[in-house]
């Protein structure tokens, strides 16, 4: 007799459940069927590959449902009987036969549950230490800003100030020298010539 796992549930077993499930849809099967033979290849109940598969997988293959469902309805041309066991794989539920007896009597391990709310909790310690990330973040952000803003209005005020600074530099320089050309004219006066009847120049102090 095959013990079924109860250990956690792998990437490439999650990859198996999905390709053998969205198979059984294609081809007009139940989801049921395929949720034993997934149980069979993994040793796991098939009420463990149907939790797994409506708690977790399900939700990553959405497109991949809908495009199954898709390719089963243009097979079904004139087959009543195919169309009838497809709409019971959407529904998860086998039209016209009883579930085996020892299918009654499986059921869902609370290993499996611990398990799984395990991981949904992960899942949202994840999600919640993302948010507080990121609220930190924009905090950083937001304080980051206030001290540029700050900093970008002291420069103008210090850059206001250079130039008050250059402005008055400027006047002082023009009225140095202007004061330079005074007194250079007081010490030095000008020299200038001009002519006599004669003809000869003569030296004209102004």
């Amino acid at each position: 007799m095959t013990i079924a796992r109860q250990d956690a549930w792998t990437h490439d077993e999650d990859l198996l459940l999905a390709e053998v499930v969205l198979r059984h849809i294609r081809e007009g099967s139940t989801q049921l069927k395929a949720f034993e033979e997934v149980g069979k290849q993994l040793s796991r109940t098939s009420a463990a590959c149907g939790f797994r598969w409506n708690s977790f997988v399900r939700k990553q293959y959405k497109s991949g449902i809908e495009l199954a469902k898709k390719q089963r309805k243009e097979q079904v041309v004139d087959n009543p009987e195919m169309e009838r066991d497809s709409v019971a794989a959407v529904e998860n539920v086998t039209i016209g036969e009883k579930a085996p007896e020892h299918e009654e009597k499986e059921s869902i391990t609370l290993q499996e549950v611990i398990l799984y709310l395990t991981k949904m909790d992960e899942f949202f310690q994840l999600d919640n230490k993302e948010k507080e990330r990121i609220s930190e973040r924009s905090l950083f952000l937001e304080r980051e800003n206030v001290r540029l803003l700050e900093e970008n209005e002291l420069l103008k005020e210090n850059l206001k100030a250079v130039e008050e600074d250059y402005r008055a530099l400027m006047q002082i320089m023009e009225r140095a020298r202007k004061l330079s050309v005074q007194e250079d004219e007081k010490t030095n006066p000008k020299v200038s010539f001009q002519m006599d009847k004669n003809g000869n120049l003569e030296r004209v102090n102004k």
